[in-house]
């Protein structure tokens, strides 16, 4: 996974911080078809995802409205389903408008 390239603000992020259970039954696989499926979603510009203790994963979007149909997308409902079901512990979605960004990147 590389950092992602997003367009010019105004867009927004959603940001996911969760804590996993023990249970890995179908979460990997599930976890896939997620990043798959966001990537085909009209709206979707980008994801970027980090666990340690702590799982963080932001994905960037267009709009709210977007967002909203991913949020309701059917394989993703299940997705959550059995998130709260089976693999967290806790979790919490947090959705932002970013107004600016900058970067470096080496070697440019």
């Amino acid at each position: 996974m590389s950092i992602a390239s997003t367009p010019r603000p105004p867009y927004y992020a959603v940001i996911f911080t969760s804590l996993r259970t023990q249970e890995d039954a179908g979460y990997v696989e599930t976890a896939e078809h997620m990043v798959a499926l966001a990537q085909q979603q009209p709206g979707y510009l980008g994801m970027e995802s980090a666990r340690e203790e702590v799982g963080i994963t932001v994905s960037y979007w267009r709009d709210l409205e977007a967002i909203r149909a991913w949020k309701q997308q059917v394989d993703h409902q299940e997705a959550q389903r059995r998130g709260k079901q089976d693999w967290y512990q806790a979790f919490k979605t947090r959705i932002a408008c970013v107004e600016r960004d900058y970067g470096f990147e080496a070697g440019t």
